[in-house]
Parts: C-alpha cells; sequence; structure tokens
C-alpha cells in the first residue's frame, strides 16, 4: 500500500476504518494550500488479493473546499468552540445564529445551544437592544464565565433571543477545525 500528497493531487492507500481517513487525510490535508477555484483531487489506491493474484484498483475523486469542508466533517467530527481557558467543549459551529454581537469586552456570537455550561442566577439588564431578563453562563469545568444566556425579552421584535445564547469570541476558540 503507498501513501504520499502533493499539493493539487493526494494518494491514499484505504483501509477499512474510517479512522485512518480521519487521521491520515486530517493530517495531509492541513499541508495543502486551497483554492476556491480548482478542486481538490484524491486517487484512492487499494490492493486486493483475488484468486491468488494481486488486483490494484484505483478511483478518483475531484472535490472543491466547500465539499472538502463537508467531507471531512463527516470524517473527523463537528467543528466546535471550547472555552480558551480549559478548552472543554461549550458549542457547536453549527449552532450559530449571529456574528453580529456584542459580549461586555469584546464581539460575541449568538447561538441556539451550548453545552457543558451553568447558568447563573437570572437578572434584568439594560442592553443595546433594550430591557432583557439574562443569566451568566459560566464553563461547567473552570467557571470562566463566557457570556449570557437570554432569558426573556421584553420588546416583541427581540424575542427571538428568548433561549438563546451569547458567548463571547473573547472567551472560546475554535477546535477541531
Amino acid at each position: 500500500m503507498h501513501e504520499e500528497a502533493s499539493v493539487g493531487n493526494l494518494l491514499v492507500s484505504p483501509r477499512s476504518c474510517s479512522s485512518f481517513y480521519a487521521t491520515h487525510i486530517s493530517t495531509i490535508l492541513k499541508s495543502l494550500i486551497f483554492s476556491p477555484f480548482s478542486p481538490i483531487y484524491f486517487r484512492f489506491i487499494s490492493c486486493h488479493l483475488i484468486k491468488g493474484r494481486f488486483i490494484r484498483t484505483e478511483a478518483s475523486l475531484g472535490l472543491s473546499e466547500k465539499s472538502l469542508v463537508a467531507l471531512m466533517a463527516g470524517l473527523i467530527g463537528p467543528r466546535v468552540y471550547s472555552c480558551s481557558n480549559c478548552r472543554t467543549n461549550v458549542a457547536l459551529h453549527d449552532d450559530i445564529i449571529s456574528k453580529a454581537f456584542q459580549g461586555r469586552n469584546s464581539r460575541a456570537f449568538l447561538f441556539s445551544h451550548a453545552m457543558n455550561i451553568d447558568v447563573g442566577p437570572k437578572e434584568d439588564r439594560n442592553l443595546m437592544t433594550g430591557l432583557h431578563t439574562v443569566a451568566d453562563v459560566s464553563c461547567s469545568d473552570c467557571r470562566e464565565v463566557l457570556g449570557w444566556k437570554y432569558e426573556r425579552a421584553y420588546e416583541e421584535s427581540q424575542k427571538y433571543k428568548e433561549g438563546k445564547y451569547i458567548l463571547e469570541k473573547s472567551k472560546i476558540v475554535k477546535d477541531n477545525w
């Protein structure tokens, strides 16, 4: 079986276990330079022993960068955000509703869900968009305050925020990207 990588082409020897793909492909791909205009080509090469003879099979696959990202997500798992202090996973990239929010100290993201967090006591807070009932959220591991949860919005136009989470960009880091 043969493995090598070069920019623009990638030779991979597949095995039955998908962890092989996750480990080897992600390692090789980190060194490639992507162009949104040219696809990445994979050549999968396999050798099989059939009736006493080795048979070499080969398949090619051309992927755009967007398709490659989708493929890799399936192989290595979802992209997540983690606490910048202790690296505990706190949110999934796919749960981002908006990146156009302002936290107490930095820009912030609005998430539909969060995990591994503790929700503090509710309090009314006058924010940039009006009066809201919020509760601070902190990392369940290191107790770092990461943002807040919208419990109630008093203005009708802000009701969509109820039950959602604000996590400050300066308090979270990207993991598994």
